[in-house]
């Protein structure tokens, strides 16, 4: 395993951060329905943890939504990790996007 950490930062409300958040990992159930299933997430306020399967690999990680950044945090599958540098990447620009 390989520990994902990613802190993103935003001018947004929290609330509007946080809406935004869920909003993408519904959109991305729908736009990635081909990769990604079995997708839960699990809310209490601010923090939210998420768990789908992508192309056979088992993914899952915590989501804390504070006022001034989104904080992602995850525990990546050894063959996954060689991946890394370009998942934090594509999730950063995903994110930054998102919360622009």
């Amino acid at each position: 395993m390989s520990a994902l950490d990613l802190s993103i930062p935003h001018q947004l409300s929290k609330e509007e951060a946080l809406s935004r958040i869920k909003n993408l990992l519904a959109k991305m159930k729908e736009e990635q329905k081909n990769v990604v299933t079995d997708l839960k997430e699990d809310w209490q306020d601010n923090k939210g943890s998420f768990n789908f399967n992508a192309k056979g690999f088992n993914l899952s990680g915590d989501i804390v939504v504070n006022d001034t950044d989104v904080q992602i945090h995850s525990e990546l599958p050894f063959a996954v990790s060689f991946f890394k540098g370009a998942i934090s990447d594509m999730i950063s620009k995903k994110a930054n996007e998102l919360l622009a």
